[in-house]
């Protein structure tokens, strides 16, 4: 016998009340990072030895500086996502598992802040 309620089966939620999502977000994420991936690949060996300059006006054509955010904000967003998962899994202590939650998430921001500021001063 189940201990889960009706709803929850046809939800599909887990303990955490956001199983299905979680799991769709990592997936969603690492699919768009492969062309993602590709691009930034080739454009770092193109830009491989290239001036400053040379690639300053790489990221200032809008194709470029667009690929450039959505490839930040796609990373940083699996990256906290993979990391819950596993700080939900290895983490047993409340208090730790907080606090890695928190720091996860606000290092991935930051980082998110950091390189975006400086892609719209490359940009403008």
């Amino acid at each position: 016998m189940k201990s889960e309620t009706p709803l929850h089966r046809i939800q599909g939620l887990g303990a955490a009340h956001s199983g299905t999502q979680h799991f769709w977000r990592e997936r969603i994420t690492s699919v768009a990072l492969i062309p993602l991936t590709i691009w930034f690949g080739f454009a770092a060996l193109a830009l491989v030895g290239a001036r400053e300059v040379d690639v300053l006006t790489f990221f200032q054509h809008p194709w470029n500086a667009g690929l450039m955010g959505l490839f930040i904000i796609t990373v940083l967003i699996h990256s906290i996502v993979g990391m819950q998962s596993v700080i939900d899994d290895y983490v047993h202590q409340p208090g730790l598992k907080v606090l890695s939650l928190l720091l996860n998430r606000g290092f991935a921001w930051l980082m998110g802040a950091i390189c975006l500021v400086a892609l719209l001063r490359i940009v403008s």
